[in-house]
């Protein structure tokens, strides 16, 4: 053995020679849950995961509204099928994730198609009761001076109706939103749960720093998504600031 690997040696088998190399706070012998150092060395894992998780949730949201506006149409139409509906609906919210997830995995694969699919049928619960409830809440008073002036079906609904609807649908929306961020987490069981891969991963090994960071980041997802969603609301409904006013 040469000089040097004989010196090389004897430094790695020092105690904390290879530890001293990593940084402090998530090394083999630290493991703290506060890390600057985690946020920087993998920064680029954190924002992919983060990425992940965003258009996995705005998918299945809109996803769910698509499917939910026109069944609300049908059960505000039909008194016979709102019952139906309505549970159905509700139904499909009782069925845990953990095994609606690999129900849907025979038919969509082990993809992303499967958790915003699954998820788009959780939506349904709160988004079909709101659009019900928001078309509903319209005077019907007004509905008939629209009416009155020539408003056809199609007129009256998107012109009249979804406007003065619109602060109730948003409510709804903003619950369907939140409750999907944190539900897209157990995406985690078919490899694609956004900030649910890091928090999985964490709990399994024992990442302290890495299980913190992403239970952060879906916080502050939500929070953010829920914030705009307000936004919008107000930008798109003008006359709601007034009245409060």
């Amino acid at each position: 053995m040469t000089l040097l690997a004989t010196v090389t040696a004897a430094v790695a088998s020092r105690p904390g020679a290879a530890a001293a190399d990593e940084p402090v706070c998530y090394s083999r012998t630290v493991n703290d849950w506060v890390c600057p150092a985690y946020l920087v060395d993998r920064r680029e894992q954190l924002v992919d995961a983060t990425v992940q998780h965003l258009w996995i949730t705005a998918a299945a949201v809109l996803l769910g509204l698509a499917i939910a506006f026109p069944l609300a149409l049908v059960a505000r139409r039909h008194d016979r099928l709102e019952s139906a509906i309505v549970g159905s609906a509700t139904t499909l919210y009782t069925i845990p994730s953990l095994a609606l997830f690999p129900l849907l995995v025979p038919f969509t694969g082990i993809s992303a198609t499967t958790v915003v699919l699954g998820l788009a049928l959780y939506c349904l619960t709160v988004l079909v009761r709101a659009l019900l409830d928001g078309l509903r809440s319209v005077p019907p008073d007004v509905v008939e001076s629209a009416t009155g002036l020539g408003y056809g079906r199609g007129a009256l609904l998107w012109r009249v109706e979804l406007p003065l609807a619109l602060p109730i649908v948003a409510a709804g929306l903003r619950v369907a939103t939140v409750s999907t961020v944190a539900l897209t987490t157990v995406g985690t069981l078919v490899a694609h749960g956004g900030l649910g891969n890091l928090i999985s991963d964490g709990v399994f090994s024992n990442f302290r720093a890495q299980l913190l960071a992403a239970c952060v980041l879906c916080v502050v997802l939500a929070v953010v998504l829920d914030v705009l969603l307000v936004g919008l609301q107000r930008l798109l409904t003008p006359w709601t600031r007034g009245a409060a006013a």
